[in-house]
């Protein structure tokens, strides 16, 4: 008698209600999602490479971002040839790419808030002028001439 053996899962599976950094995979579902030996997983989370969530006993929970980095690793490593150091530092400089571009959001919000301020100030400024100063706009040159 033959046993049914469980489909191959080949993605992870949409979960609407659980964010993509909730660690949820036991290594065994993790390691069927990215197409690798658990010991695979092991060796990787040893490494660096990728650092799975720990349960209370220690067991590893990987998520689904943690999938798509494992994914990742598989084909730097399989098809471009890139050796794990290689593969660790090219993670490193994506981690530190996407901070930098969280921070130039961060820094572009604070900008136009600076900016509304600056217009408001100067709203307000111009506001409390009581004809004292007269704005001119337009500046010409005007040849002399000697009348005489």
């Amino acid at each position: 008698m033959a046993t049914k053996r469980r489909p191959r899962l080949t993605e992870v599976p949409p979960v609407e209600h659980v964010a993509e950094d909730a660690p949820v995979f036991v290594i065994s579902i993790a390691a069927e999602l990215a197409g690798m030996h658990p010991q695979t997983l092991r060796q990787y989370d040893r490494v660096g490479l990728v650092t799975p969530g720990r349960t209370a006993g220690g067991g590893r929970r990987y998520s689904a971002r943690d999938v798509a980095l494992l994914r990742m690793v598989q084909r730097l490593s399989q098809d471009e040839g890139i050796n794990l150091a290689g593969i660790k530092r090219i993670i490193d400089l994506e981690n530190q790419v996407d901070a930098l571009r969280s921070r130039i959001d961060e820094l572009l919000v604070e900008m136009a808030e600076m900016q509304m301020r600056a217009t408001a100030a100067e709203a307000a400024v111009h506001a409390s002028y009581r004809r004292e100063i007269v704005p001119f706009k337009s500046m010409s040159i005007v040849p002399w001439k000697d009348f005489r």
